[in-house]
């Protein structure tokens, strides 16, 4: 149907007859003369009509904007050269010219930036735009080179089940019910994690895949239902042992898909030296401001806003120098007061550094008066704060606190244009093994429950749970969280006493997770892994916040395709066919009615 690309022609076929298939960019029809820009995939080529081609002018006069053509004619150099265009020293003078499909009105202009449901409803006309055709193809080439990389290292890329069992802790599992079953149900896999343990039981000592993964949660712009993860999982290995291959295999990556070095070595950082510098265990590097903890300087005080936090094991209290910052409005602060009030803040107490020689009479802050000389020259010695400056500081629980000052960190960073342009990635590393849930009253696995502790004996473990270090690791680039792994637990009695500590008795860890422990039960070797998120390392190259513009079709916020309206409801038939009785969200009585 077409001999060349819109976008690969050029001044090599100069002469000869082309046929080029696509679409109407843009037309511009005078008097003698139609200039149409037509494109396809690979970029944009100028077709010239002229008034002589009776048949292919008539055409023209009836063509619109996304009409779908052939043309063929003969190439030509361009008279007028167009810099801006890959093939701009070139033009084909039609001869006969097709109209393959007609197109309606558009919905919305392709050159223009629509809203996000319109987008969505029209997502086949939202893909025809350059920047996501760009998008998606960089999104493909990521894939074909992971896959590359591995094959040729002697990875075995092994399929897992779609239907499988439901499993606790983690996000909600999508259900699907069985028609030959009545009344059970398979769930959709939040990753392949059991299946990938049980084939280095198996012996395939290496796998990896292109996983499709599902999770019913709440979505932001780099959450989905289904995404898209590549797994990876070694036998007999140790955390270095994955770290520095999956860091080989990111430096590739790079290299190859963005054209870009990354770093010989990427730093490790403990998760208590991330949060402590950077309030994140997902810290950007890029940017230079660090959290400093100022609780020695204000132990001493009466105010026990800061001398309560400053004197509690379990309190923090965190300064933030933000160089250059005394020129913030009283309007910027308090915003930044509301933003860090999202992240559990009461409050942001500042400093503005107007002259750090006067001391305190250089001093424009709310809360100088709470502090006497002692602590504020120890808060502005320990910041290393400087005229033209302002200090931050929060107060409370250590966590709360490291989490409000952290998103603050970002914020007056981005705000202020103090992010570099450039790739940091790390490691960050000796993860708290267990979280305690307080509403729930039991622990709960900070990565998930079949990661191994550091501790290696059963006892110790139980005795020192609240401070147990796990062997997991998360590799993070320019503040996100592209791959999460670990070093498994491969000890059937180490596991129970996992499941134990995290609230899961003997009979429930048997009817969910028996299969995994009967597995470890037949020499199961030691055994580690990891997991990148392919959606986020897409949109980290392509340039894009959200995930959706790397994603082919896309859910919204609120899960739902309005390209097809799913989900949608079902017909009665079909429902009664798999046993299933929808109530419309009515919820049960106490006695158990519906």
């Amino acid at each position: 149907m077409r001999t060349h690309y819109c976008g690969l022609i050029d001044e090599s076929l100069i002469g000869q007859t082309v046929t080029l298939c696509g679409w109407v960019n843009k037309i511009r029809l005078q008097a003698h003369v139609a200039f149409v820009d037509l494109r396809d995939h690979e970029g944009l080529a100028q077709v010239v009509i002229e008034r002589e081609n009776a048949g292919g002018f008539a055409v023209a006069s009836e063509i619109g904007n996304e009409y779908c053509l052939r043309v063929t004619g003969t190439l030509r150099k361009r008279i007028a050269v167009n810099d801006k265009l890959k093939t701009g020293t070139v033009e084909l003078l039609a001869e006969t010219v097709e109209i393959l499909n007609a197109a309606k009105d558009l919905p919305f202009a392709l050159h223009e930036n629509p809203n996000e449901d319109m987008r969505m409803t029209y997502r086949y006309l939202d893909l025809r735009r350059p920047e996501m055709q760009a998008m998606i193809r960089k999104r493909i080439r990521l894939v074909q080179v992971l896959r590359r990389y591995l094959d040729e290292r002697g990875f075995q890329d092994v399929e897992t089940p779609i239907l499988t069992k439901a499993t606790p802790e983690g996000a909600r599992d999508y259900l699907v019910p069985s028609r030959v079953h009545p009344g059970q149900f398979y769930a959709l896999p939040q990753s392949p994690q059991l299946f990938k343990q049980i084939l280095m039981v198996a012996g395939f000592d290496r796998y990896y895949q292109i996983a499709r993964c599902f999770r019913d949660e709440d979505l932001r712009a780099d959450r989905q239902p289904e995404f898209t993860q590549l797994d990876l999982e070694f036998a007999f290995v140790e955390e270095k042992d994955v770290q520095d291959f999956v860091e080989d295999l990111i430096r590739h990556v790079f290299r190859q898909v963005q054209g870009v070095e990354l770093e010989a070595t990427f730093p490790r950082m403990s998760w208590i030296e991330a949060m402590r510098r950077f309030g994140s265990d997902k810290p950007d590097l890029r940017i230079a401001l660090e959290l400093v903890d100022v609780a020695d300087a204000l132990k001493h005080l009466e105010f026990k806003v800061f001398a309560g936090p400053a004197n509690d094991p379990a309190g923090r209290v965190a300064a933030l120098r933000v160089p250059g910052g005394s020129t913030l409005s009283r309007k910027d602060i308090d915003g930044l007061t509301g933003y860090a009030s999202r992240y559990g803040a009461k409050g942001l107490a500042w400093l503005k550094v107007e002259d750090r020689a006067k001391g305190r009479d250089g001093i424009n802050s709310p809360v100088a008066k709470f502090l006497d000389d002692i602590a504020l020259d120890g808060v502005l010695t320990a910041t290393a704060a400087q005229t033209g400056d302002i200090v931050f500081f929060g107060a409370g629980a250590w966590k709360t606190v490291s989490d409000f000052m952290g998103a603050v960190r970002l914020k007056v960073a981005r705000d202020r244009g103090l992010v570099e342009d450039s790739w940091k990635p790390l490691w960050v590393t000796d993860f708290p093994m267990f979280e305690y849930a307080s509403e729930e009253q039991r622990y709960v696995a900070l990565h998930h429950p079949f990661t191994a502790p550091k501790i290696d004996d059963i006892a110790d473990l139980r005795a020192h749970a609240a401070t147990a270090v796990s062997r997991g690791y998360d590799m993070v680039l320019n503040g996100n969280e592209i791959g999460g792994g670990s070093i498994r637990i491969h000890r059937p009695d180490m596991q129970s006493a996992v499941f134990e500590l995290l609230g899961i008795g003997a009979e429930e860890a048997e009817a969910k997770f028996g299969f995994l422990l009967k597995a470890l039960k037949f020499g199961a070797p030691p055994h580690g892994g990891i997991a990148f998120g392919v959606d986020r390392i897409a949109a980290l190259m392509a340039g894009t916040e959200s995930i959706r513009d790397v994603i082919a079709f896309p859910k919204t916020t609120s899960a739902q395709d309005l390209m097809t309206d799913a989900p949608s409801p079902i017909a009665a038939a079909q429902l009664k066919e798999l046993h299933v009785l929808v109530t419309h969200g009515k919820r049960e009585t106490g006695n158990g009615e519906r």
